[in-house]
């Protein structure tokens, strides 16, 4: 039982950010750890880098929906992750998702067993526990749909020898199909693979690429095989990065065939691995970014390129913030040297949303900035030096937006434990709105 606490602080700590990792070579800094907050709040033009911006008002761009709003018409997907550690993490449990606002569930995470390269619980209990509330969610919500993801930023080391050869696909994949689909035929509708990343990091191999595609097209055949014998419709999803250079570790076009959808993990541009402050999910390139192909637009544009369709594309939305300490105030923090992180929500430099819109947001003397380029918010305070880069209901609108302008198949938020409501009910409003 020591065991399996430890591993689930240690999930907690990266819990804000666990389905997107970094480049392995990007250096770590050291991060101060903070006791875990345990109160959890209720649910309610292009700026020149030399030039000073003037902080903008907190925005007013809240869910005006009506208590159960209907979800048929929606003509876009909206995925929420749900982790496996958001009830001991901050209080968030099946029961808390707004499923009238979801059309599908993430279950985070199922890991990969080293020994015998089958999926496994991260923890028996959790899991089971979760599972069970995540049953009574889709009986409240019949529309909705509940999807396992394999792996995530700290489970994806066993990927490679799972999806080596033909035995050990069959394997991998007939066991997933009988732990989750066997015991829970009424809760899990399909799968998310969530490896990251082919051919990076220490356990890659260079064939890791063809052979997730390989491990893409033995899911499906196995899961349309199922479907067949049981009359249901079974779901396959792969999350996948959206960091320059990351598309070149995937067959796009051929996993673009068996996927039902990409969710496009469009956040981690940058974070604690870098020394300057600087954007975790700018839209657009902003003027004066050191690097101009971070960014959302450019990582859409490489997937369409490599013969993704856009109707399977979701992208992904952020539900939290990075920061940083001891930073300049020239330019409000924007682009500025850090030599230190500061203590977030969960000892990390992550914040969630909904500790940002209780404790940050307009108290003390952090001021939210609006860059109109990036189409996205960050707040400075002078006082303690900390900046902090976020998404906001605001910015969360114009990038539905962009689903809506680019024909996208819709949007995928992580993770629901982090938000408030604010951001998910946003989301939601404005995909939902009629056509202009």
């Amino acid at each position: 039982m020591q065991h399996k606490a430890l591993r689930l602080f240690l999930l907690c700590v990266l819990a804000l950010s666990a389905c997107s990792t970094p480049l392995p070579t990007a250096p770590t800094p050291t991060v101060v750890l903070l006791p875990t907050v345990t109160r959890r709040p209720t649910a309610t033009s292009t700026l020149n880098p030399t030039q000073t911006p003037a902080p903008t008002p907190i925005p007013t761009v809240a869910p005006t929906l009506p208590p159960t709003p209907s979800i048929d018409h929606l003509k876009y997907r909206i995925v929420g992750y749900y982790p496996s550690w958001g009830v001991s993490a901050h209080d968030y449990s099946p029961a808390s998702i707004a499923g009238n606002w979801l059309t599908h569930v993430n279950y985070a995470f199922s890991q990969i067993d080293p020994a015998t390269l089958t999926c496994a619980f991260t923890d028996p209990t959790i899991d089971r526990n979760n599972l069970a509330g995540l049953r009574q969610v889709k009986q409240n919500y019949p529309h909705l749909k509940v999807l396992m993801a394999i792996g995530g930023g700290t489970s994806s080391a066993s990927f490679s020898d799972a999806a080596l050869t033909d035995e050990a696909r069959q394997k991998f994949v007939k066991a997933c199909l009988e732990l989750y689909i066997g015991a829970y035929r009424e809760v899990i509708d399909g799968f998310d693979l969530d490896w990251e990343y082919p051919g990076i990091g220490a356990a890659a191999r260079p064939e890791d690429k063809h052979n997730f595609t390989l491990l893409l097209q033995e899911f499906r055949r196995q899961l349309d095989a199922l479907g067949k014998q049981n009359g249901h419709a079974y779901l396959l999803t792969a999350a996948v990065p959206a960091g320059p250079g990351f598309v070149q570790h995937y067959e796009v076009k051929e996993i673009s065939k068996v996927l039902d959808w990409l969710n496009l993990m469009a956040y981690d541009f940058h974070g604690a691995w870098d020394k300057s402050t600087n954007f975790n999910a700018p839209l657009y390139k902003a003027g004066g970014d050191p690097y101009p192909t971070y960014n959302i637009d450019a990582a859409v544009r490489a997937y369409l390129e490599a013969g993704a369709p856009s109707q399977k594309i979701l992208l992904g939305l952020p539900s939290y913030g990075r920061g940083w300490g001891n930073v300049s105030s020239e330019n409000n923090g924007l682009y500025q040297r850090s030599t230190k992180l500061p203590q977030g929500t969960f000892g990390s430099s992550a914040y969630a949303y909904w500790d940002l819109a209780e404790n940050y947001v307009g108290q003390k003397d952090y001021v939210r900035y609006w860059n109109d380029e990036a189409k996205v918010p960050w707040l400075y305070s002078p006082t303690d030096k900390v900046f902090i880069t976020y998404d906001d209901p605001e910015s969360i609108g114009f990038k539905a937006d962009y689903v809506r302008t680019h024909q996208l198949g819709g949007a995928m938020i992580w993770n629901l434990g982090s938000d408030d409501g604010s951001l998910l009910g946003a989301l939601y409003e404005r995909l939902s709105a009629p056509t202009p």
